[in-house]
């Protein structure tokens, strides 16, 4: 399957998982749309095809579905928690949609409405529990997904349990879970496997007595520390139940303490808290769903007056590290995510840690940090404090609707432009990133100053004040290559300089911005050319 296929290779794209054909020739269901690409992300990615028939000859038929496909994408994009891009052909004055959709993360199924959607010929039906199974298994043991011989219905705690309905009833507005008897709602979600209790379901809805008795070590303990300095908390509250049953309060201990900071924006004095709630709520989450049950320890919430402290036992999944952490979706625990994944509260799977890094850039905080992170323990700071707020002005001054669609590598490219640093080898390594980047100069985000040199554009630095920062950042560099071409030509002399020794002199420029610096030059008086194409030289005035 090609990245960007003709019409004529769709025309002739083999039968199988990866292909869904549909003639739409005026409009087509959303939903429906939606469980088709479900399906397709579970068989491992392919492409959903509208304005082409499906049965053989295939013809262009034209569709005029989802007018503004962007949107269609980034709502794809949402629910399915997968990525998701299309392609637009106009073949003879007929519109042809493709939706690319990727595979599903190593061990988690994508699931629509609480139902993982599979294709059984040309029919949408529900993965079976054997498929789900061997999804759950295939990224190696899932302790979370093991049986706990002894527990029974009984260790399961009545507010998790119904806190969890809440949130999958809220998730999916499906009213028929209102009426589905406790251990029917957790064989429904996966916490229980041929009627017997997983060790997800003791996690995630366990009674206080059943983690004492079977798995003393999912507790979580929160702190709160008015200083740095080594001694006993200000205050200390031991979790030891089911995550649905304090998920909510922790939080709320984190909030009391949750101070605002201020800043400007023209008459308007606008507030940003210190703890984002979703970046606090979702790194609760990764700790639930990556630490490692079967050590010993507990999950350490500490809270400072500026940042968040999260100790998680068992260090890094297999294959994970703090250059990859944004490219690989391994959970340790796949059971516990998938069930968290179905009632809404990961909102991408395996993808938490995107979300932090693009909620702290978007309130203009530091990148969270993993200092101190070793084999045993995940170290994760979330540093408070706004360290630029004309960085929160500037976003701002992006259209609204491009900003919500940005991914992360996006972001981390904004983001390092304007604290004037080079784009790290870490975004460098995100799939496509090459796209991104001619995305964001389309838009007018950024502007290109060399080979792999760019700046913010002018307007964004124009909307805090600062367009003299541009103007150094662009015309420093810019002047600086000037004078290295014109010394170079000052030393040929009278014999002149041939345009390929030039290109020389800046290896990182393209010959078009060398043609430019060079007409720059020449219109300041200082070199002229004589001759032609290749027999051109130019010479210093």
């Amino acid at each position: 399957m090609k990245i960007n296929e003709t019409i004529e290779e769709l025309l002739k794209a083999p039968e199988g998982e990866h292909y869904e054909f549909k003639e739409a020739k005026n409009k087509y269901d959303f939903h429906t749309t939606l469980k088709y690409c479900c399906a397709l992300a579970n068989c491992g990615g392919g492409k959903f095809v509208l304005g082409i028939s499906d049965k053989r000859p295939r013809k262009v038929v034209g569709s005029n579905a989802f007018d503004q496909p962007e949107r269609t994408k980034n709502g794809l994009m949402e629910k399915l928690q997968v990525r998701v891009d299309f392609q637009l052909y106009n073949h003879n004055s007929k519109r042809v949609l493709v939706f690319e959709i990727a595979s599903r993360p190593i061990g988690l199924p994508v699931q629509v409405d609480g139902v993982a959607w599979s294709r059984k010929g040309d029919s949408l039906v529900p993965m079976s529990s054997k498929e789900m199974q061997r999804i759950f298994i295939e990224g190696g043991q899932d302790f979370s997904d093991e049986i706990c011989k002894d527990a029974t219905i009984k260790d399961l705690d009545k507010g998790a349990v119904e806190a969890f309905r809440k949130q999958w009833i809220s998730k999916t507005g499906n009213k028929t879970l209102k009426t589905l008897s406790v251990e029917q709602l957790m064989i429904d979600c996966g916490a229980i496997i041929n009627n017997e209790i997983t060790y997800a379901a003791l996690v995630l809805f366990g009674s206080k007595t059943a983690l004492r008795k079977y798995l003393t070590q999912a507790e979580i303990i929160f702190e709160y520390r008015s200083k740095n300095s080594a001694g006993p908390a200000q205050q200390r509250v031991e979790f030891n139940i089911g995550f649905f049953a304090c998920f909510d309060a922790i939080w709320d201990l984190v909030n009391l303490r949750n101070d605002k900071q201020h800043y400007q924006e023209g008459l308007f004095v606008l507030d940003v808290p210190t703890f984002n709630e979703r970046v606090v709520r979702e790194a609760l989450l990764n700790a639930v769903s990556h630490r490692n049950y079967q050590m010993s320890g507990s999950i350490f919430v500490r809270q400072y007056r500026d940042r968040l402290v999260i100790e998680n036992p068992g260090g890094f999944p297999s294959g994970v590290t703090t250059e990859n952490i944004l490219n690989i979706q391994s959970p340790r625990n796949r059971r516990i995510a998938s069930i968290l994944a179905l009632c809404g509260l990961v909102e991408r799977a395996g993808q938490g840690m995107n979300l932090i890094y693009e909620l702290s850039i978007k309130d203009a905080k530091p990148l969270p940090d993993f200092s101190g992170t070793d084999d045993y323990f995940v170290f994760l700071t979330l540093n408070g404090i706004i360290l630029d707020d004309r960085l929160l002005l500037m976003l701002k001054k992006i259209d609204s609707e491009k900003l919500e669609s940005m991914i992360t590598a996006d972001l981390l490219i904004i983001n390092s432009l304007f604290y004037e640093q080079k784009i790290s080898k870490q975004i460098m390594g995100f799939k496509n990133i090459e796209i991104n980047i001619n995305k964001l100069i389309d838009w007018g985000i950024i502007e290109v100053t060399g080979r792999n040199k760019y700046v913010l554009a002018r307007s964004l630095y124009e909307s805090t004040g600062k367009s003299g920062v541009h103007t150094r950042l662009v015309g420093l560099d810019k002047e600086t290559n000037k004078e290295l071409l014109l010394k170079h030509i000052k030393s040929n002399g009278k014999k002149g300089t041939p345009f390929n020794e030039l290109q020389q002199v800046l290896p990182s420029h393209s010959r078009r911005q060398i043609q430019k610096l060079l007409i720059e030059l020449r219109n300041e008086n200082r070199i002229f050319v004589e001759g032609t194409t290749k027999n051109a030289k130019w010479y210093i005035s």
